[in-house]
């Protein structure tokens, strides 16, 4: 059997049972899957070494508790950190434009779409969107370039579906006006 169809067989035979364990733990049904589900992967980055254990499900269990313990931890530090500063700031705006804008982005291949953030939304100047993303400040400027022309194209798509659609709406109006003899008048 090789490691990976290990992996797999241990995965079908104790998957629920650890995260029904780490739910008695954690309290917290979500927080309880992924915890296993990051000592499954952690088994996966070393699959010989996880095939040599005496007991599996017993490491898994052991590194799932660990997790959800730092876990734990971590969520507890930003929490007094986050008391400390206050509420978030509102940052959401559901402008029609913004909502277009955050759906063309979302369109965009990740490299462009995270260089565009960087740059425009966050202010970092282009060597430092390089530093941040490991990448050359030529490879940011290509995707800061290539990102505005996939970027206005999606818009332009977008409003002009807008307009198409308010065009058919109007002459769908005018030819049921026509039908009926009626005209509606509105304010």
């Amino acid at each position: 059997m090789s490691d990976g169809d290990l992996i797999s067989e241990v995965y079908a035979g104790c998957f629920r049972r650890l995260v029904v364990q780490l739910y008695a733990v954690t309290g917290d049904l979500s927080e309880a899957q992924e915890a296993v589900q990051e000592a499954f992967t952690r088994a996966l980055a070393a699959p010989r070494r996880f095939a040599g254990l005496e007991n599996p499900e017993s490491w898994l269990r052991r590194v799932a508790v660990n997790v959800a313990r730092s876990r734990y931890r971590r969520r507890r530090v930003l929490d007094g950190l986050l008391r400390r500063i206050g509420p978030p700031p509102a940052v959401a705006d559901r402008a029609p434009e913004h909502l277009a804008l955050l759906a063309a982005l979302r369109g965009l291949p990740d490299g462009q779409r995270h260089a565009l953030a960087l740059h425009y939304l966050v202010d970092l100047p282009v060597d430092e969107v390089a530093a941040t993303l490991g990448v050359s400040a030529g490879t940011v400027k290509s995707r800061l370039s290539r990102g505005r022309q996939a970027l206005a194209a999606l818009l332009t798509d977008d409003r002009d579906h807008e307009v198409r659609r308010d065009r058919d709406q109007e002459r769908a109006d005018t030819a049921e006006t026509m039908q009926t003899g009626r005209a509606d008048v509105r304010s």
